[in-house]
């Protein structure tokens, strides 16, 4: 069974040091969230919205958000948790998160939806097949995850339930595995949502007219089925609806959301939104490179039929991206995103935190009763050739464009470790990252400023700055007075150090870039500079992330700890 520990963790509402789309007199600015939830996808229940999107291979996965806005948005939970299905054909293989780490695999364009009392969100594993998983409670545990229809290339799925008790499940394709892309599907799907019936049918090929149309949403509304895919890629597509009177096809086609004259490149794949008063909403993504894809609320209004998105101020019926807006007619979830700040006061840990694969409750520990997080060092894995390669780094998103986020930390070496190598520390990382590292050798500890560009294809990291830092012994709570096993007390370790980076943007939202510099102090108030700015990039279908970790080179029956007292957010 799937742990529910993490899900346990810190749910507190969150009001941003560094975004807040609540504008005054009733109105709101895009994004709504300034952070990677990619691929969103909302369903309503009663007053209440619940969103997911997609996590790739960061653990806890199919992240829940609540809202009863659409504006403000809090985490409430997980659905997938420290394990993830392997078909039988691919355990042991590269494609198994077991024996390597996958960047950019797994978990792609989730659907959420409510029906007969459940929750149920859909998702594509390009490599394995359709999955499902439920729950009566989004912000608790979810079932384990079942396999709907087995085949590489299958992605983007999504369920509809109709009236006369049938069901059905749409999806796109990866042309990547599947050879073939820019074509949506729907198949027969049991009533139980839990198994595809017959073969999966070709209904829309958009090769012409809408390439790389991928991401459906499967609806139903005036005796309509429609299904809302995006096309013409991430960056710089458009959002198409696609209608037909039978689920099979054929389906007529049109734009109801397009850049146009807005700085809002490629708004699309999203997920449209009725209230209960008849408004009508939709939510999409933006990619912001660096920064990931971020989340956008537009009014939507249905015209003959036809969902036209945005401001349509020409009145060609497709819109554009609005900045600003008048608040949708519901009830506030107060000023809220998102957590980002972490005290680690609680005894699991804050929902934002991901690690970048399944992972091992052997790797941490959430010390509530000293107010801080422990990271235990692991060991690198066979073939190790950078930080790229370590499933253990625990890691959340940027929050927004221009942010400062401080850490406190100390470094606990593991003396027993005769051969060294061990390292811990701070970190922002995409395909590229840079880090403070603190690095056991054997003639002591120094601290490192490293960076490593193309980390993800194997490249060698480079030292561009190192100082020594004196080890010395700790007062308690980390002392004994007699030796325990064959661990010598006391321990040494650092002194309490600050770590700390500014990040800024430059460009426009169609080539936005992103510097990071980061800074060191042993006193919490004065920040010495280290290396010079970081050229940040997104990593694999992610934006970058800034976190911390800890890993070891050798073979040892224990570890090196990483001890973080705090993180915090700031403009």
């Amino acid at each position: 069974m799937m742990a529910a520990l993490i899900c346990a963790g810190a749910a507190v509402a969150q009001e941003s040091n560094t975004w807040n789309p609540n504008l005054p007199n009733g109105t709101y600015r895009n994004p709504v969230i300034d952070a990677d939830y990619s691929d969103p996808d909302v369903c309503r229940v009663g007053n209440d919205y619940y969103m997911t999107s997609s996590s790739f291979a960061n653990f806890p996965g199919l992240q829940i958000l609540h809202s009863t806005d659409l504006v403000n948005w809090k985490l409430i939970g997980a659905a997938l948790q420290d394990d993830y299905p392997v078909l039988p054909e691919y355990r042991g293989t590269d494609l198994d998160w077991r024996k390597k780490i996958q960047h950019g695999n797994y978990v792609w364009a989730p659907a959420i939806r409510y029906h007969d009392g459940w929750f149920y969100i859909y998702w594509g594993d390009p490599d394995q097949g359709l999955f499902m998983v439920k729950t009566q409670d989004p912000a608790g545990t979810w079932s384990t995850p079942v396999c709907v229809k087995e085949g590489k290339g299958m992605i983007d799925c999504c369920p509809l339930w109709d009236e006369d008790g049938k069901a059905y499940l749409s999806h796109g394709c990866a042309g990547s595995r599947a050879g073939v892309k820019s074509v949506l599907f729907v198949a027969p799907m049991s009533a139980d949502g839990t198994r595809v019936l017959g073969p999966s049918r070709i209904v829309f090929d958009g090769h012409e007219d809408q390439p790389t149309i991928e991401g459906t949403k499967f609806y139903k509304r005036n005796g309509y089925y429609y299904i809302m895919s995006p096309a013409g890629g991430v960056k710089y597509g458009w959002q198409v609806i696609l209608r037909s009177k039978n689920p099979f096809g054929p389906y007529e086609e049109y734009v109801g959301l397009a850049q146009g004259k807005s700085k809002v490149n490629g708004p699309h794949q999203g997920a449209w939104i009725d209230t209960p008063n008849g408004e009508d909403w939709f939510l999409h993504f933006q990619d912001k490179h660096a920064y990931g894809r971020v989340v956008h609320l537009q009014p939507a209004k249905w015209v003959n039929d036809w969902l036209v998105i945005g401001n349509d101020k020409d009145g060609d019926g497709c819109g554009d991206p609005v900045a600003t807006w008048k608040k949708p007619n519901l009830p506030s979830s107060g000023s809220v995103q998102p957590a980002e700040d972490d005290e680690f006061d609680s005894t699991a840990l804050g929902l934002q935190w991901q690690f970048e694969g399944p992972y091992s409750h052997y790797w941490y520990f959430c010390d509530a009763r000293h107010s801080k997080l422990r990271l235990y060092g692991i060991q690198q894995p066979e073939g190790y050739r950078n930080l790229a390669d370590m499933q253990n780094t625990l890691m959340q998103k940027f929050p927004t464009e221009n942010f400062t986020v401080t850490a406190k930390m100390r470094f606990i070496p593991n003396p027993n470790n005769k051969n060294k190598g061990e390292e811990a520390g701070f970190i922002i990382k995409g395909l590229d990252y840079a880090a403070i590292k603190l690095v056991a050798e054997a003639d002591g500890c120094k601290m490192r400023f490293v960076t490593c560009i193309g980390a993800q294809k194997g490249k060698e990291e480079k030292v561009i700055a190192e100082l020594p830092i004196e080890l010395k012994a700790l007062d308690k709570p980390y002392t004994q007075k007699y030796a325990v096993d064959d661990i010598p007390q006391p321990r040494l370790a650092t002194p309490e150090i600050y770590v700390r980076a500014v990040v800024k943007s430059s460009g426009i939202c169609n080539d936005i870039k992103s510097t990071a510099q980061f800074y060191y102090s042993f006193d919490g108030k004065k920040f010495q500079k280290i290396g010079e700015p970081f050229s940040v990039k997104e990593g694999k279908w992610i934006g970058a992330k800034v976190g911390f970790f800890n890993c070891r080179s050798t073979v040892s029956n224990d570890a090196a700890f990483l001890d973080i007292d705090w993180i915090r957010f700031e403009k």
